[in-house]
């Protein structure tokens, strides 16, 4: 799932280098995904966490401690994110010069800060909830929703903002961030529509399969 993430935005990034203007247009992405890529870490520490916090208390028959799990880390996570995406719009007009001395890609980047921003929050909630998903066994669907949201949603529809409506790169930015958010609903609807009882009963039943197929210890 993390590959999926990585290859979408570096496809995102290919995108840019068609445009108009390639040189602006693939500085200004490159630095707002470099951005938006260092915060992406703490969300994956979030969903490292998430998974095996809840997958611990399934196992352990503890579907109240699982629930309480995922509102904690969820709003954690999203506390952070949110003071994060604050900061960078209130640097937006001098972050970039962190790796560049050019003011006319200072000036793009400034111009796409407000959508990182955005970005960069639903980061913040995104990864977390796929880590609660792997965490109930639900692996495939997440994968599922991974490449339905990012690649048949938000590269299509980035590309359609970006060369046909001529949004530029922020068009590109534009459709990732639908796609984002469409993955980001998706998981927050199951997640918070999931019986947590019947989750424990699910483990239970993975568990007692791998015990079945567990083979004797030689003496």
């Amino acid at each position: 799932m993390l590959c999926l993430e990585a290859w979408y935005f570096q496809i995102l990034v290919l995108l840019a280098g068609l445009l108009p203007n390639p040189e602006i247009a693939l500085d200004s992405l490159s630095i707002c995904t470099t951005i938006s890529g260092w915060v992406f870490m703490i969300s994956v520490g979030f969903n490292a966490a998430a998974s095996v916090r809840v997958s611990n208390e399934l196992g352990a028959k503890n579907p109240k401690s699982a629930s309480f799990s995922v509102v904690v880390v969820t709003l954690i996570s999203f506390v952070i994110s949110v003071i994060l995406a604050v900061v960078v719009f209130a640097l937006r007009d001098v972050i970039s010069y962190v790796f560049t001395e050019g003011e006319v890609v200072a000036a793009a980047v400034s111009d796409l800060c407000p959508l990182l921003s955005l970005s960069l929050v639903l980061n913040g909630i995104q990864p977390v909830l796929s880590g609660v998903a792997v965490g109930c066994g639900w692996q495939a669907f997440v994968a599922y929703v991974n490449v339905g949201c990012y690649y048949i949603v938000g590269i299509p529809l980035g590309a359609v903002l970006g060369f046909y409506f001529n949004f530029g790169a922020k068009g590109i930015w534009l459709g990732m961030l639908g796609g984002t958010t469409m993955q980001t609903i998706i998981l927050m609807w199951v997640t918070f529509r999931t019986d947590w009882n019947k989750e424990v009963e699910e483990a239970a039943k993975r568990l007692n399969k791998w015990e079945e197929r567990k083979e004797p210890l030689l003496n």
